[in-house]
């Protein structure tokens, strides 16, 4: 028997939508001090104390960057309950072998067919060197090249996630990248998953560690016994991963602090709702994920409740989908598109599926997404498997300035200049004058004394 779903509802034409939607906004902000009962207790067991995750990251990566492995192992036993040592840390290549050759080869097929439709798309989309030469004296040039080293972080709490090791390990192969080192939590579904192994041993990644959290991020930061420290961090995690990021930026680059996953789906009447409520619910059981629907067909948004429950109630992770709904999940009635469209580039959500009968013209004035599914055949799961494009997007609103990741970031990127002495010549009035405005006297001289000519005088131009 169907049972209810008690989703928000908003009329825009209300008096209090106002209020109700910046609400909504808010919880899909990020919000750094938001933890279980049961993250409270092993908190307290671990540190003595009750203290907030920023605290908890704040106290993990001093711990690591001061007793380097000893407290990467100390943390593994006491956050994670493994118990590793130097030598069990990192995944030896003969397990890896092993996995590899135990994995379903359908399974393995899959990985390849994938990792192949990623690596077309990032190796498409690489910035390539530039060059520009103003007149016969300068030549200005812009120079890529990869990172040398990424560690990568893959989530291994509740499920195995073979497609984020494709969407985070491929780009960096795309752009050249030649040292790859994955993290992963010791559990069943991490460091101990012989699919994610496989999949590793598939993609050419050999120094795969079986640790996570904070301290698997602070140990890519800042290098410990064993392992060496990276460039660059990137991948999805929990609350304390996503902090720890953020606590070791600057040391290191990061992707960015990564909140719960997201879909805001803009639906008119050709929209089918078994589709509409099928996509709201494959982010809402991330547990947490916020999905919103965004209509204004009235009638659309009692279709998709409907079929919501249904769904849900035949869904094995229903329960799990069903709380995301009634905590982060809102239907949406709007005057019109043009109400749709400034209210998704508020919201500016991670996923955007625009399922409309002309989804390329409402995606022209939608500036603020990580990604954009187009049409109603296009459900999120597409692109968060399969296409190409990584599934790793901003969140939290951050897409009204963030951009997902792809091999581009793993590039980083240098000018050359270069001008003769009569290019010097020829630019020097104006590097002379703005040293002048800011009494920096030996760079007007670094180029005076170039321009000397043989009877003693400053070549002026």
């Amino acid at each position: 028997m169907a049972t209810t779903l008690n989703i928000c509802r908003i009329d825009c034409a209300s008096e209090d939508a106002r209020e109700a939607i910046l609400r909504l906004r808010q919880q899909l902000s990020p919000n750094g001090n938001v933890v279980s009962p049961q993250g409270r207790a092993l908190t307290l067991a671990t540190f003595g104390e009750e203290l907030t995750p920023q605290q908890v990251v704040e106290r993990i990566c001093l711990d690591v960057r001061t007793r380097g492995l000893e407290a990467v192992l100390e943390y593994s036993s006491k956050l994670d309950k493994a118990e590793l040592d130097a030598n069990t840390i990192r995944v030896s290549r003969s397990e890896l072998e092993a996995a590899f050759k135990a994995a379903d080869p359908a399974y393995l097929k899959t990985i390849r067919r994938v990792r192949d439709n990623v690596l077309a798309f990032q190796s498409g989309i690489l910035n390539r060197d530039a060059l520009m030469r103003r007149g016969p004296n300068t030549e200005l040039r812009l120079r890529y090249r990869p990172l040398r080293r990424v560690g990568v972080c893959i989530p291994g709490g509740a499920a195995a996630y073979p497609s984020s090791l494709l969407m985070t390990v491929v780009p960096a192969q795309a752009a050249g990248v030649e040292q790859i080192a994955v993290v992963v939590p010791p559990t069943k579904f991490g460091g101990y998953n012989v699919d994610l192994l496989a999949a590793c041993h598939a993609l050419g990644v050999s120094e795969v560690y079986r640790i996570g959290g904070a301290q698997a991020v602070a140990a890519l930061a800042y290098g410990v016994e064993g392992i060496e420290g990276v460039d660059k961090i990137v991948g999805p995690g929990n609350l304390f991963v996503a902090l720890a990021k953020r606590q070791v930026y600057g040391e290191v680059d990061i992707d960015s602090i990564a909140g719960p996953s997201e879909v805001v789906l803009i639906a008119d009447w050709t929209a089918d709702p078994d589709y509409v409520a099928s996509d709201l619910i494959s982010q809402a059981e991330h547990s947490p994920g916020a999905s919103v629907l965004i209509t204004w067909e009235s009638d659309l948004i009692d279709r998709v409740a409907d079929a919501l429950v249904r769904q849900l109630d035949q869904l094995s992770r229903g329960d799990l989908a069903r709380a995301s709904l009634e905590r982060f999940g809102a239907l949406i009635l709007v005057r019109d598109e043009n109400e749709a469209v400034t209210l998704t580039n508020m919201i500016a959500p991670e996923h955007l599926h625009i399922s409309t009968s002309d989804p390329d013209r409402l995606a022209e004035r939608l500036t603020n997404a990580g990604a954009i599914f187009l049409g109603h055949d296009t459900p999120v799961a597409v692109g968060d498997y399969a296409a190409g494009p990584s599934h790793v997007l901003p969140t939290g609103g951050t897409a009204r300035w963030a951009s997902g990741l792809c091999s581009n970031d793993f590039l980083k990127r240098t000018s050359l200049i270069y001008v003769n002495r009569e290019g010097l010549a020829q630019i020097a009035p104006d590097v002379r004058l703005l040293a002048d405005k800011e009494g920096l006297t030996a760079h007007r001289f670094s180029v005076d004394v170039r321009l000397v000519e043989e009877d003693g005088q400053v070549k002026e131009s």
